[in-house]
């Protein structure tokens, strides 16, 4: 596989590629689904093309709960075939496709009546882990164990002796969000896909009834493509409705949006070496470890405001704090929050009793000629719904097309992981950084983090982290530019690093220094930097500002009092 590498330039070779000639696969949305499906299309030899009309994995795929796992309530709910698709790609990640992103996480289930509970829940669980085994790729997770209430303490002494009877303890896994879809992306961009992100589609060309291309807009350039395509693949999340009304064509389903927010607070606020998983009266709540902190989560509301930017309330906030607060000795309080995040996963209402029932699972529909719809499903399996859409445009394809690969193709920075982390105290003493920092880089760029380490050998100083963040290095503000399509000081204070989340003045102290790394890889004179600076701080006081409201329309209100994006 060739380096990938999403640079400025590459980003508008790409854009003029896709305008030259017909593709065989457009693929409209950036988020994991839409970046799994340009990967699933390239592979199988298609001339594909993939564009986002802000940044890549900007809208839900940056603001889940940050898991790959079965589903464990799913079994509850006898959807036993979700469950087992779920883990069969759980297990695919972990040891084929992703291991320098994707990490087992332990998980401990507090018990809260004697006797029935335990055989209940335990009988859940040991089918959990048997449908993961049986899948034949669950045997790199241990297996879960009982606790007593003594034992179970001891792994999270911060739980109140009275909350729990016994425990549970089991396995699933966890990932950055954003930089997995990030990776998938480049690595679409390795086979062959041309990548655009900031090209939003403002209208589809038609002949007749027929879809055949996209007009796209730069937002960041300015002018407009026609981009012509056999199939156009719409991978657009809670935009699902928006973007088939560009055709005024009306849907098979509807998608319509449920808010979940999440809390993020310091590792030492809660004293455990597992995360938690809680039930509330409407779903589950996770204390999910998070490097040097945790993060809590989730709620479930219905959202039918700006879908863009969804705002997390006061509201939202306490009831996570009340929820979480009800099992922990020590509670918490707003002063331990360093930050909030809120996305809305996009949940399938369908006109008949057949697609109401979806829900969680996902559709393919090919609702006019040429253009291919996709919605629904779970972070999870976002590969296997990539699968069903191309599987789905192919249909139409006038030629023979190969099956899909995307089981056996590792992503960018999985080949060589291994042997690397296995050298891992080689490689810093070659390079002069602490073990614990060549671990870092091994965690989130895999094999790559050799292409950061090149930098720093050209410029020591990028060895050096950042001075208000120091969990990252100033090398890897470079980098998001250079290799990972990074366009603005928000994308990467907020996907490229988790700083805007991991920080209690979210990532304002650090923007100043990122924004002078960014300036020179694209092109910034001293203007365009006080212009990013000062945009991303009316983001975070917009922000602050709608996480002290009571509800969610003052909330919604509150956050648009930022503009969404630097002016040109």
């Amino acid at each position: 596989m060739k380096t990938a590498t999403l640079g400025p330039a590459q980003r508008a070779e790409a854009l003029a590629r896709m305008a030259e000639r017909e593709l065989d696969i457009l693929v409209v949305g950036g988020g994991v689904v839409g970046a799994g499906t340009a990967l699933d299309a390239a592979t199988r030899g298609l001339a594909t093309g993939l564009v986002e009309a802000r940044d890549w994995a900007s809208g839900t795929s940056s603001r889940s709960s940050k898991l790959i796992h079965g589903g464990l309530r799913y079994l509850e709910m006898l959807d036993f075939a979700l469950v087992r698709e779920a883990l069969k790609e759980r297990g695919l990640l972990l040891e084929r496709l992703a291991p320098h992103l994707v990490k087992p996480v332990p998980f401990l289930y507090p018990l809260q009546h004697k006797g029935w509970e335990r055989w209940y829940a335990g009988s859940g669980v040991a089918l959990y882990d048997a449908m993961s085994v049986s899948s034949g790729h669950g045997r790199g997770l241990p297996i879960h164990r009982h606790l007593s209430q003594r034992r179970a303490l001891r792994v999270a002494p911060c739980l109140k002796k009275e909350a729990l009877v016994g425990a549970l303890q089991y396995y699933d896994a966890q990932m950055d969000d954003a930089r997995f879809v990030m990776t998938l992306v480049r690595t679409a961009a390795a086979y062959g896909a041309q990548v655009a992100n900031r090209a939003r589609v403002v209208g589809f060309l038609r002949e007749g009834e027929r879809v055949v291309g996209a007009r796209v807009q730069d937002v960041e350039a300015g002018g407009e493509y026609e981009i012509r395509a056999r199939q156009i693949v719409n991978a657009t999340g809670v935009w699902t409705d928006d973007t088939q009304a560009l055709i005024g064509e009306r849907g098979q389903f509807h998608v319509r949006a449920s808010k979940g927010i999440h809390l993020v607070v310091p590792k030492d606020r809660i004293h455990a070496t597992t995360g938690l998983i809680l039930r509330t009266e409407k779903s589950v709540l996770f204390v999910i470890p998070w490097g040097r902190h945790w993060i809590i989560g989730t709620t479930d509301t219905d959202w039918d405001l700006d879908k863009a930017h969804p705002a997390a309330s006061s509201a939202d906030i306490d009831y996570l704090l009340e929820h979480v607060n009800s099992v922990l000795a020590t509670p918490l309080t707003r002063d331990d929050v360093e930050g909030v995040y809120a996305g809305l996963r996009p949940l399938l209402a369908g006109e008949s009793d057949a697609t109401s029932k979806l829900s969680r699972e996902h559709t393919v529909a090919h609702p006019v000629p040429g253009l291919v719809v996709v919605a629904g499903g779970k972070y999870t399996t976002y590969r296997v719904m990539a699968k069903d859409a191309v599987d789905e445009a192919v249909h139409a394809l006038d030629q023979r097309v190969a099956e899909c690969v995307t089981e056996d193709v590792p992503l960018v920075g999985a080949e060589g992981y291994k042997a690397l982390w296995n050298a891992r105290a080689c490689t810093a003493a070659r390079t002069g950084l602490h073990v614990a920092r060549v671990e870092h880089l091994l965690n989130r760029y895999g094999s790559r983090a050799e292409e950061l380490l090149e930098l720093v050998v050209a410029d020591p100083s990028l060895g050096e982290p950042l001075a208000a963040a120091d969990d990252y290095l100033r090398a890897e503000v470079v980098y998001a530019c250079t290799h990972e399509g990074a366009r603005h000081l928000d994308d990467v204070l907020t996907r490229r690093t988790r700083i805007s989340i991991e920080t209690f003045d979210r990532g304002t102290r650090s923007a100043r220094e990122v924004a002078e790394l960014m300036a020179p890889a694209l092109g910034w004179d001293t203007d365009r930097v006080e212009k990013e600076i000062a945009h991303y701080e009316k983001r975070v006081e917009a922000e602050r500002e709608s996480q002290r409201q009571p509800d969610d329309l003052t909330a919604d209100a509150a956050r648009l009092g930022a503009p969404d994006i630097v002016p040109s």
